[in-house]
């Protein structure tokens, strides 16, 4: 990791002003947060919205560089948030990290005890990706990859992925190319 401090992007809507503190004084530490409030455009019908863009790969060395003590802060205050609005459609988080390819993590459940699984697992995905990344598994070329959480698997699976081609979605009988 380089030892230059890097932008972070954090967007967000329908979050405090005390939660948008807390998430920045954990993020400060390793990057030069810049924090943007955006319109609810009531699309998604989400409560609240917050999106980090973290501008390194998502790895062990990732981990290891912004400290686990801090990551685990930093998903404390997530449970905590989704614990104050409740079940239902209360918040919509969608972490992002730059990389070749870049991962991003879009964690929504409408259940507090699933949302809290979905936050406590995210960092077991770094072990998994050399397998989830297999060139025979995954179209060619992969650019982005979105993960979902499965809830009857009770694990991140990727659902979709971006390519020079297109977008293509995980399907029972595998991937897809949509428009």
């Amino acid at each position: 990791m380089s030892n230059q401090i890097k932008p972070l992007l954090m967007k967000h809507y329908g979050i405090s002003p005390w939660e948008i503190n807390v998430i920045t004084s954990i993020l400060d530490k390793r990057f030069k947060t810049e924090d943007e409030e955006i319109e609810n455009t009531y699309e998604d019908k989400f409560v609240s919205h917050l999106e980090i863009a973290f501008p390194y790969s998502f790895n062990d060395e990732f981990f290891k560089w912004f400290d686990f003590k801090e990551w685990d802060r930093l998903k404390g205050v997530f449970k905590e948030m989704k614990r104050r609005r409740g079940d239902g459609k209360a918040i919509k988080i969608e972490l992002n990290f730059s990389g070749d390819p870049d991962i991003n993590f879009i964690l929504q459940s409408d259940q507090s005890q699933w949302f809290k699984m979905e936050v406590e697992k995210i960092d077991f995905v770094v072990e998994l990706l050399p397998y989830h990344l297999d060139k025979d598994k995954i179209p060619k070329n992969v650019k982005s990859v979105i993960y979902n959480f499965d809830q009857e698997a009770a694990r991140w699976k990727i659902i979709t992925v971006f390519t020079d081609v297109g977008k293509f979605v995980n399907s029972v009988s595998g991937w897809k190319l949509t428009t």
